[in-house]
């Protein structure tokens, strides 16, 4: 009798496991077909979470090509207009639906002058929503700058 109750207790806690798997599956699977939020600005210039800066993406070309390595360059500029130089970034992203970060690491490699930055590293492996974060820290605070992108 004592093997019979440990095999049903195993095979009940095996199962809630087998269910507990296959339900994250399903709901991982649901987000990847759902659609993002209808109201995201997709606009190139945007203004910090804190405001404290605008900036502007300027990706190579007129659109953001699949699967290839690419050049941006960021404007940097304080809200009242006046270009940003000086300033400590770092860039971050991923497809909030797909629970996934950039494929690459990018990079602000070097000031262009005028509020320009060179962006080199950015790369998107698929087609979706995309989301990509500049984390500033400059003379006028530490702020965040996020650019939603649709491929």
């Amino acid at each position: 009798m004592r093997a019979f109750n440990a095999f049903r207790n195993f095979s009940t806690r095996a199962t809630a496991t087998v269910l507990t798997i296959v339900s994250a599956g399903l709901l991982t699977s649901c987000m990847l077909f759902a659609k993002p939020p209808t109201n995201l600005d997709y606009s190139r210039t945007r203004t910090s979470e804190a405001g404290y800066y605008r900036a502007t993406i300027r990706p190579q070309g007129d659109s953001i090509p699949q699967g290839k390595l690419q050049r941006w360059t960021l404007h940097l500029e304080t809200a009242g207009g006046a270009p940003v130089d000086s300033a400590t970034m770092t860039v971050d992203g991923g497809m909030p639906q797909h629970g996934h970060g950039l494929p690459t690491k990018p990079q602000v490699t070097r000031v262009l002058g005028n509020g320009d930055h060179l962006v080199e590293g950015m790369k998107f492996n698929m087609g979706g929503w995309w989301v990509v974060k500049f984390r500033v820290n400059a003379a006028e605070g530490r702020d965040s700058v996020v650019f939603n992108l649709k491929l």
